[in-house]
């Protein structure tokens, strides 16, 4: 007897946090389904909780394990927590890779910068244009966000029809890219959707967002009526804003310099595509150093604080030659995410020092989200007149008020954080697995679990300091020298005689002589031994109890 077909979703990752989004579909009899992965992304690191690390995504074990049965990937823009993973987890999926033309080229990109072979990525185009794949039927439906081409997903399966809208806002003049367009939408619909899968990070915003369009007048009087050089920071991949300041330079006389490789790389792809048209000539940094400075507008990275972006080098000193002084203009064109409040905070602070005009997003007058709010959100359901509708994108709380919004306008809604498997076949979705999910981390040049210990033992160290110990031994386990000790990190008391390290050194060698002889011939003993001693004085002496390495060298008889 067959086993039944269902039809399942699966977040691992972006349902109850920001970014590193990864949703996984099936359908088929259980345990033996057919999947499409949509997105990889990241998110980044704080030196909170995260030191060293370069990048974090979600964790694709589950998939990975079942890597035979993952017919493709879908990625619905080119945002990094939609595409930031792509390369890094490819030789792991081994699926091909399918994107629109923009977003395409930079993932070609990505997966050709961590050695994978681009020509796995396929170009396909918007809807009505579909892709079939295993028991799928997959389209992009065009859809307006803070990126060209972002794009929901009309994802067909023999149980219904399923839209993933991705990042959305319900914008009519995007400007750079397709605009909302709820006649479309209606046509997606007509047939029915079983679930719409939907973005909930804006759902406490109660107004109506606003367009991209709203902010040109601003953007003019602004370029208009300041002196001095004016430096524009937004996200390097919101190509409309970029276009917006560049005109907006250009007809107050300004020329436009444009530094930071991410932002560079989103221009001339964005051209290259044909996705981006009109957009003003622009100088590097090396040849703005030719132009007066009340004549030039520069667009800068790093509106979230990155400490190697351009616009922290400037807040620091200088970029590539370009220098900000007092009676400059620095405008914050856009949002700062949450966790990015201390480094951004540190570089108001450094460019106030310098006198510096600085122009944030406080009144609404230069940024816009790229983000459905509450009343877009509901616009969005009362289109789709989906049967049930399930929160993404977004920490748990967005997820809880989002479903909230649906049932109280009527409808059904179920909340599905990640590891949370939801059988969609019929009737009201219900969990019918919880999978363990977690994440990887890029750390240096390698990957590496968040439960590996690597970073755990980074944090102690940071918090405790590091003592080194190393002791030499003969045969019979007595030492023949005296011990070495290294402290690293670790605040010595001057009133110490011969200081930490030789209170150390001093402690360690009375320890070993009076230890037994069972203890002294075993090196777990004699570490464990060791690293009492070490961690029992430095509390007395200075309040930290380190974390301790303890080096045996044993002669032989």
């Amino acid at each position: 007897m067959s086993k039944k077909n269902r039809l399942i979703y699966l977040p691992l990752g972006g349902a109850g946090e920001i970014g590193m989004n990864m949703y996984l579909y099936g359908y088929g009899p259980k345990g033996d389904e057919r999947y499409i992965l949509v997105d990889t992304g990241v998110t980044f690191p704080t030196m909170d909780s995260t030191p060293g690390v370069d990048l974090i995504m979600a964790d694709p074990a589950y998939i990975a394990e079942r890597a035979d049965r993952l017919e493709a990937i879908f990625i619905t823009h080119a945002h990094e927590d939609q595409i930031g993973a792509l390369g890094m987890l490819w030789p792991r999926l081994q699926a091909p890779v399918y994107a629109r033309k923009f977003t395409g080229a930079l993932a070609k990109a990505k997966m050709e910068k961590f050695g994978q072979d681009p020509k796995n990525v396929k170009i396909v185009g918007a809807w009505p244009e579909m892709v079939e794949v295993g028991p799928f039927k997959v389209g992009f439906v065009p859809i307006s966000h803070s990126i060209p081409e972002a794009s929901a997903l009309a994802i067909d399966t023999p149980a219904g029809r399923v839209f993933h809208s991705a990042d959305f806002k319900t914008d009519p003049t995007p400007l750079v890219g397709e605009p909302f367009d709820p006649d479309l939408l209606k046509e997606v619909a007509k047939d029915g959707i079983r679930a719409l899968i939907c973005d909930s990070t804006n759902v406490f915003s109660q107004s109506a967002g606003r367009s991209e369009a709203s902010l040109s007048e601003d953007m003019h009087k602004l370029m208009d009526g300041a002196s001095g050089m004016i430096v524009a920071t937004t996200f390097a991949s919101n190509v409309a804003r970029l276009k917006t300041l560049a005109l907006a330079g250009r007809e107050a006389g300004r020329q436009i310099c444009v530094v930071g490789r991410a932002m560079n790389t989103m221009i001339s792809t964005a051209i290259a595509t044909e996705v981006l048209s009109g957009f003003p000539p622009y100088l590097s940094a090396e040849e703005a150093m030719g132009v007066g400075r009340s004549n030039l507008l520069v667009l800068a990275t790093g509106s979230q604080g990155e400490r190697r972006a351009a616009t922290a080098s400037l807040a620091r000193g200088s970029y590539l030659g370009l220098e900000l002084k007092k009676g400059d203009t620095f405008l914050f064109s856009s949002k700062t995410i949450p966790g990015n409040e201390v480094s951004v905070a540190q570089i108001l602070n450094q460019l106030a020092e310098k006198g510096v005009r600085i122009i944030d997003d406080s009144d609404g007058r230069y940024h816009v989200s790229g983000h459905a709010n509450r009343p877009d959100l509901e616009q969005l359901h009362s289109l789709m007149g989906a049967d049930v509708v399930v929160p993404m994108h977004g920490e748990y709380r967005h997820l809880r008020e989002h479903a909230e919004v649906v049932e109280g306008n009527g409808g059904v809604a179920v909340v599905a954080p990640n590891g949370t498997m939801l059988d969609l076949t019929s009737g009201k979705p219900k969990p019918v697995e919880f999978i363990e999910t977690g994440r990887v981390y890029r750390d240096g040049t390698v990957l590496i679990g968040a439960m590996d210990g690597i970073v755990r033992s980074r944090i102690q160290m940071a918090l405790r300091g590091h003592v080194v110990v190393s002791v030499l031994l003969d045969e019979k386990g007595r030492s023949t020298d005296d011990s070495w000790v290294e402290v690293i990190g670790v605040p010595s008391d001057p009133r110490l005689s011969g200081g930490l390290t030789g209170q150390l050194e001093e402690a360690v060698d009375r320890d070993l002589a009076s230890a037994g002889a069972k203890t002294l011939k075993n090196d777990e003993s004699v570490e464990d031994l060791i690293s009492r001693t070490v961690r029992r004085l430095c509390n007395d002496t200075v309040g930290k109890k380190p974390v301790v390495t303890v080096l045996i060298s044993r002669l032989e008889g």
